[in-house]
């Protein structure tokens, strides 16, 4: 029961790290001309803009800070499950 919840969790924190590496390719596409129209920046678009649509009006003057700002928003979920992760641990252990 115990690994279980650890692969769990694992499997989640992994796929977190995934989709904010998803975002920073995204992010560092704007630099390059023509990316988002390329296979990989529609395929990399259609994944991430979804989640990007919620930070879209996060912006000082034309700086879009929307990424910046979801890759924190994801990075505190996953402090999140890892605390929910000890403290099911915890209690699986008493």
């Amino acid at each position: 029961m115990l690994s279980l919840v650890g692969i769990i969790f694992k499997t989640i924190n992994w796929l977190l790290t995934a989709y904010i590496l998803l975002i920073v390719v995204y992010a560092l596409m704007s630099w390059l001309p023509g990316a988002y129209q390329s296979r990989l920046g529609q395929f990399v678009g259609r994944l991430v803009n979804p989640f990007l649509s919620y930070f879209d009006r996060i912006a000082l003057g034309p700086l879009g800070f929307g990424p910046v700002v979801a890759i924190i928003v994801l990075t505190l979920v996953q402090y999140g499950l890892q605390a929910l992760e000890i403290m099911i641990i915890n209690l699986i252990l008493r």
